[in-house]
């Protein structure tokens, strides 16, 4: 008998799209403006082309080094609140 294959990802696909809606809804509610501003052009959110952090700090007017540490405080915070 063949035996057919069949990745079955239905449980995954479920769970990103959950912690996805939760992450959004977070950044939304509970990141300072900030924060949000900062997500958003590093990771391309709300349709936008993701950006290097040197690229955000030019554009924030702001040094690297400070973008990079908001968006590492950030994600931790985004990562406790999916984690809880």
């Amino acid at each position: 008998i063949d035996i057919i294959s069949v990745d079955d990802t239905i449980a995954d696909d479920i769970d990103r799209k959950i912690r996805t809606s939760r992450a959004i809804r977070f950044i939304k509610e509970q990141l300072t403006p900030r924060e949000r501003q900062i997500i958003v052009l590093r990771y391309g959110l709300n349709g936008g082309v993701s950006n290097t952090q040197r690229e955000v700090a030019k554009k924030l007017s702001i040094s690297r080094s400070y973008v990079s540490r908001i968006e590492k405080a950030t994600l931790q915070k985004i990562n406790s609140y999916l984690e809880s």
